[in-house]
């Protein structure tokens, strides 16, 4: 292939030394970030006229303008900043975990002196202990009501002194152990929360034993109620672990069992968590951008970003096959857990292979059960949007609509919300805000707002074309590309702003524009006087509401932001009507800005040179 002279020169100048090349495109965006012993042999390898490059490595050849590299010390460093870079950047061509949210894990604030069991998203070294990942919020919150009846632990803010007269009522139904009231002491209580936290790691028979040995000493030192709550925490303890499967002898080795199965695109990884010798848990990751890549490729990846922020690693790993770079990776896995080593075992006999082969089918099923439901979410967006596109008379489906939406409160802290939506789904990262000058167009004016909101977009896109192609250059995705359809939350007016601003800069013609009605759902066009009402259960209209919603929420949440940094001094400043002679009178009235949130209209608009009027638009700012 022809190579540019800029990427020539690049290539010119590739050191020899380890290292990460991070691959961007014309908008200059990251699509691909890979790491070598030697950059300058790896990445001139890749413009080489190879007939082995597969499909993807030719498409990712020819979007790559612009190559960056960061040397470091040792082949390990380069593992873990690639790691570091396509958690951060999420590159198209690298293969990644499919949600870019960060998974749920339970926490046990441990270097608290009674401490606390929340949920977090965010692991951070601060003498807590963590526990997970977890793929579903909502199983964490289960495993935690399951927990609570089991280790009642404290979910309240107070400081426990043991002296407080009395306890709340969780205590009364059985759901905190009240340390407050010093029913059990500060030892007591992280006994307790030790013994949740092994529960949690899988190992329970030290739990039973020691259960089983205090409730007898209860009883003989004739503290029942004492033995009768050691006692139902035993039952409840041992209810569980009965469930659990035994697969090993309670001295095999604590494994996680990986296995995948995959299907146009996309895979999916299993893991089986062995602790104790029992099956505890079993979780499923998604990844995508696996197309035209081997098995070990998909699984060492998934390898280095699952356990990158696994709270634990286990003694040994149990795999379907060797993975690409296994001695490197188990060098850092060993790093990971503080210089003990992690078996990586691929078997070929006995009941471990039995449990890959199970993992392997649970993978299989799991993914299929999850391209059923993707499929039916696919068919109703592609029926929503054939019916908008049949609907409004559209050349095309509309597979980039943008929504727009103006936020204030009696025009002061004005936000336009610009939210997109692609293929009928949300494109979060394509969202953009604008801080709307009340005084350069006169408050309230939705319909200026709305203007000026729209000139900012376009002029965006004008600017971003005439520099497209240049070196250097970093245009916008959320302005650089023009929607298939614009929708105005709002009537007429809104929508007549939204033509002038697109006959302005030459785009009528080229893309359509529709206004939406709140009351009637009333869908507006440009010089037509009659509304188009789409049927009341139409996958179209559906759609229509959902962006418009969405446009809404996000003004809103962006609105309260820049009212709240505003500070109460300056939203009393800036309410209309209210000029400096009646805030002082105001604040010499009540005393603070907080009286006056909290007074009534009536109140309000007795005090002296106040106004009927003047208190709505106080009451309507501060409320």
């Amino acid at each position: 292939m022809e190579i540019s002279s800029h990427l020539q020169g690049i290539l010119d100048t590739l050191p020899i030394k380890p290292g990460c090349y991070i691959m961007k495109n014309a908008a200059g965006t990251i699509i691909y970030v890979g790491k070598a012993i030697n950059l300058k042999n790896r990445v001139r390898s890749y413009f080489h006229a190879d007939a082995s490059h597969d499909n993807k490595t030719r498409r990712l050849v020819r979007d790559i303008t612009h190559i960056e590299w960061i040397v470091v010390g040792s082949e390990l460093e380069a593992l873990i900043l690639e790691m570091n870079l396509i958690k951060r950047h999420r590159p198209k061509y690298n293969i990644r975990l499919k949600d870019d949210k960060r998974y749920p894990y339970i926490k046990v604030h441990w270097n608290e002196a009674f401490p606390h069991v929340t949920v977090t998203r965010m692991m951070s070294e601060d003498g807590g202990r963590y526990f997970g990942p977890y793929t579903s919020a909502w199983a964490v919150y289960q495993t935690l009501d399951v927990l609570r009846r089991i280790f009642p632990y404290l979910t309240c803010d107070r400081e426990i002194t043991g002296l407080d007269k009395r306890s709340c009522l969780y205590h009364d139904i059985k759901l905190c152990s009240a340390p407050c009231v010093g029913v059990i002491d500060q030892a007591g209580y992280r006994q307790m929360i030790s013994d949740l936290m092994e529960f949690l790691a899988g190992h329970s028979d030290e739990i039973i034993t020691r259960l089983q040995a205090d409730m007898t000493n209860a009883a003989e030192e004739l503290r029942f109620e004492k033995a009768a709550a050691l006692r139902d925490r035993l039952r409840a303890v041992q209810s569980i672990v009965e469930r659990q499967k035994v697969v090993f002898s309670s001295d095999y080795l604590d494994s996680d069992v990986l296995a995948m199965a995959r299907s146009d695109g996309e895979a999916c990884v299993q893991i089986f968590f062995i602790r104790g010798g029992k099956l505890i848990g079993r979780e499923y990751f998604i990844l995508e951008g696996t197309e035209e890549t081997t098995d070990a490729q998909v699984m060492t990846q998934f390898v280095q970003q699952f356990y990158a922020e696994a709270a634990t690693i286990p003694d040994q790993m149990m795999l379907p096959h060797q993975i690409e770079e296994a001695q490197i990776v188990s060098q850092w896995l060993r790093t990971k857990r503080g210089g003990k080593k992690v078996k990586m075992l691929v078997p070929k006999s006995g009941q471990p292979q039995e449990l890959v082969q199970m993992a392997s089918e649970n993978a299989a099923e799991t993914l299929q059960a999850l391209r059923s439901q993707w499929q039916a979410d696919t068919h109703k967006q592609e029926l929503a949007l054939a019916e908008l596109q049949s609907a409004l008379g559209l050349k095309q489906p509309p597979n980039r609509m943008e929504c727009y939406d103006v936020s204030h409160t009696q025009g002061v802290a004005t936000v336009g919300a610009m939210v997109v939506f692609e293929q009928g789904v949300p494109a979060k990262k394509m969202y953009r805000k604008f801080n709307i000058d009340s005084t350069s167009i006169g408050a309230p004016d939705d319909f200026a707002s709305m203007e000026e909101m729209l000139t900012r977009r376009f002029k965006r896109w004008q600017a971003a074309t005439e520099s497209a192609g240049q070196v250097g250059s970093k245009p916008d995705e959320s302005f650089s590309f023009l929607p298939d359809l614009i929708i105005i939350d709002g009537g007429k007016g809104q929508l007549s702003r939204a033509v002038k601003v697109l006959e302005q800069y030459g785009l009528y013609e080229r893309v359509p524009v529709v206004g939406l009605a709140k009351r009637e759902e009333e869908i507006f066009f440009p010089y037509r006087s009659e509304p188009l009402l789409l049927p009341r259960h139409s996958q179209g209209l559906y759609l229509v509401q959902r962006i418009r919603d969405e446009a809404h929420r996000y003004g809103i949440t962006a609105h309260r932001a820049r009212r709240t940094r505003q500070g109460m001094a300056s939203r009393l400043d800036s309410i209309p009507g209210i000029g400096p002679a009646r805030r002082k009178k105001l604040l010499l009235h009540f005393g603070s800005v907080e009286r006056i949130m909290a007074a009534s209209l009536d109140e309000i608009a007795q005090v002296e040179g106040m106004t009927r009027a003047s208190a709505e638009s106080v009451k309507a700012h501060l409320d």
